[in-house]
């Protein structure tokens, strides 16, 4: 589908972001079959109405509303002759408990945001970069060190090679950065891989992509908590323990200061990107005068025994793992819409400056710690041993430890703006379930927000939180999202073919050539560590997928409006019912007893002028019988129909006999109408058999049925 070309929904795949995308406008040939359907219809079909809709209120007057007898509370204020704006009270629950858990949720959250307020919840370059970027950078804390513990398996000497990898790392580095600045002009609405994959390779490339970014933002918290506890347990080894359930609560931290909408959630998670920065920068600016006071000779490193032979595939692996360093350089891609206009210039200077943190940060981090001469060890992270080794003395140490554990920590918070928003894109396109294109109370997709918490906090259970063990999970989702988007900016160009597009085919080129031999590296080379899990999970995750639109497609082609049939023609199955004069009305009352609530029922069905039944369920004839002596005492003003139920069930015989006389008369509409005494305390429901709830679920599933209910309200 081609940027700005309207989707099988009719939305436009350019528009901005905002809470209309859950209402997609309709094509035009639906809006020509409503205008041939609305010409059929009867004048004065709808009727007038009893009431005035505008709800016209004298000023000053005290109105009724729910929280009060005469409560002067304004629900609705007019704006236009026919249109009515909600205010904020309007949104409290009718009751006690509703109102209170509303109250706790807001004073949480904070309170909610007008729609209108979408345009001003964007983020300027300031807070965007470390938003975004706390993923991508803080993953230096990591990757190198995920990287020379595979060199390490050969021995000490091994270890020399961190310098030529992490040089070719650069490249890649720079190379996808690159690659993404053109996407972000590309695609200046907001693209990440999935869209861009799936606009130039396929539906099924694209939902590739989706499958990947969708496991690696998962993995992104789970890895970054997991990395951020090990930070913190280094500093503090009593801590060990409690790993997990301080994980999860991290988790839960995150997800609720993000459900407080873009902007705030970007002031709180902008001073640990800013002070990671500053304490890593003083870490290496310290480290490295301390290497040239020595003539920058490295320090000999401890000698470790070789458990493998220093061969390619070992090389691989370690690149692989190096490139974990990489995780996140994709979300400015994803985000575009949330910058502050013009949109896709603060994002691509954003991402500039991104990629140029991280070549300095991850350079300067391996060249430093190969100068001292450190090694992976359990128990300590690498960068707590090399801020160890640079402050011995004095709390810069503390400092150090405590910015790196933030980072780690609140690095998460990339994959909570990436992956509602791919959600945001793949429901748009019905690849998704459509709950995630609704905004929450405060502009933010809590949906995709929650379902990214929970799916987290189950891998962070599931491993214990060892980033050992999530790390060989992590770089094949990203490089086969890596992979698939520069191969789609490839054939994008050469598809355009505009000014330069064979410099930029060639920077893209080399970004997918890059990133396709990381993916495969990382597939084979750590499968049997856990990457086979990510291997089997992908095709898995498309498959629902492809399934999630196969059911959207069928539903929006059952609820397309049809035109109805001309003249002469025969109406077909589900044809016609548009207009009110070709349907057939058949009112069905089941009876168990001649009470209030019953003869409530009957005068609702008769009130409707329309032919109406009757039906009551006797266990034995003697009870029918005088049912009948009741009806007539009554006076009979209702045709009945009594069934005899002799096994005494009463839900499965009145549906089969509903389901048989609509067989009987297919054109029928048969309204059920179902007397229910609703009951105010909760503990009284079990006194209660509720057989109308589970009469309204066994007619739910019948075609030409509908339900409706007249209810008897208890006074206590």
């Amino acid at each position: 589908m081609a940027r700005g070309q309207r989707d099988e929904d009719g939305d436009d795949s350019g528009t901005v972001v905002t809470p209309s995308a859950e209402f997609p406008p309709l094509a035009p040939a639906e809006l020509d079959t409503l205008r041939r359907i609305g010409h059929r219809w009867r004048p004065g079909d709808a009727g007038e109405l009893p009431v005035d809709p505008t709800l016209g209120r004298r000023p000053g007057r005290p109105q009724p509303g729910r929280f009060g007898r005469l409560a002067p509370i304004a629900l609705f204020r007019p704006v236009e002759p026919d249109e009515l704006v909600a205010t904020e009270r309007a949104n409290l629950p009718g009751s006690r408990p509703g109102r209170a858990l509303t109250r706790v949720r807001r004073a949480v959250l904070g309170p909610p945001l007008s729609s209108a307020a979408v345009l001003y919840e964007r983020m300027r370059k300031l807070v965007a970069l470390p938003v975004l970027s706390s993923d991508l950078l803080s993953s230096v804390a990591y990757g190198p060190e995920a990287m020379l513990g595979v060199l390490l398996l050969a021995g000490s000497g091994a270890l020399a090679l961190s310098l030529p990898l992490a040089a070719v790392l650069v490249v890649l580095m720079v190379a996808v950065g690159v690659s993404y600045r053109q996407t972000i002009v590309a695609y200046p609405h907001g693209a990440g891989s999935y869209v861009v994959a799936g606009e130039n390779l396929g539906a099924g490339a694209g939902l590739a992509a989706a499958a990947g970014l969708m496991i690696d933002y998962v993995l992104t918290v789970a890895v970054s908590v997991a990395a951020g506890m090990h930070a913190v347990t280094s500093a503090l080894p009593g801590l060990v323990p409690l790993t997990v359930p301080l994980g999860v609560l991290v988790i839960a931290g995150l997800l609720a200061g993000n459900l407080r909408g873009v902007r705030t959630a970007g002031r709180l998670f902008v001073l640990p990107t800013y002070a990671f920065v500053v304490a890593l920068g003083a870490v290496l600016v310290v480290g490295w005068l301390q290497a040239a006071g020595r003539g920058f000779r490295p320090l000999p490193p401890p000698p470790v025994p070789a458990v493998e032979g220093l061969g390619l595939l070992l090389v691989l692996r370690a690149f692989a793992s190096g490139a974990v360093s990489m995780a996140g350089i994709e979300a400015v891609s994803n985000a575009v819409p949330a910058f502050r206009p013009p949109e896709w210039r603060n994002a691509r200077s954003t991402l500039g400056w991104m990629v140029a943190m991280l070549v300095v940060l991850f350079v300067g981090l391996t060249a430093l710690i190969h100068l001292t001469g450190l090694v992976p060890a359990p128990g300590e992270t690498l960068v707590s041993r090399l801020a160890r080794v640079t402050f011995p003395t004095g709390p810069w140490y503390a400092l150090v430890q405590a910015a790196t554990a933030l980072i780690l920590l609140f690095a998460a918070n990339t994959a909570f703006n990436g992956f509602p928003r791919l959600l945001f894109f793949m429901a748009r396109a019905g690849h998704a379930p459509r709950r995630f294109l609704h905004m929450g109370d405060r502009l933010a997709f809590s949906n995709g927000l929650t379902a990214l918490a929970v799916a987290a906090a189950v891998v962070f259970v599931l491993f214990r939180g060892r980033t050992e063990s999530l790390i060989p999970l992590y770089a094949v989702g990203v490089f086969l999202a890596f992979t698939l988007s520069q191969t789609g900016m490839v054939v994008h160009w050469r598809r355009r073919r505009g000014p330069g597009w064979r410099r930029r085919l060639a920077v893209n080129g080399v970004g997918a050539v890059l990133s396709g031999l990381v993916l495969v590296t990382a597939a084979v080379s750590k499968f049997t560590e856990g990457a086979w899990l990510v291997v089997l999970a992908v095709p898995l995750i498309v498959l629902l997928l492809q399934r999630v639109h196969r059911h959207y497609r069928t539903l929006h082609g059952a609820l397309a409006p049809r035109p109805p049939a001309g003249p002469g023609q025969p109406a077909g199955p589900g044809e016609g019912e548009e207009l009110p004069q070709q349907v057939r009305h058949l009112v069905v009352v089941p009876v168990a007893r001649l009470n209030r609530a019953s003869l409530r029922a009957l005068a609702y069905a008769v009130s409707l002028g329309r032919p109406t039944l009757a039906v009551h369920l006797a266990p034995e004839e003697a009870e029918a019988d005088r049912f009948r002596e009741q009806w007539r005492a009554w006076g009979d003003h209702v045709r009945l129909e009594t069934i005899v139920s002799p096994y005494r069930a009463v839900i499965g015989p009145l549906a089969h006999y509903l389901e048989a006389l609509h067989d009987a008369a297919p054109e029928l509409m048969l309204t059920v109408i179902v007397p229910e005494v609703v009951l105010r305390r909760r503990w009284h429901r079990p006194l209660h058999s509720r057989a109308e709830q589970r009469l309204r679920q066994a007619l739910r599933p019948l075609p030409g049925v509908v339900v409706t209910s007249v209810p008897v309200h208890l006074s206590e």
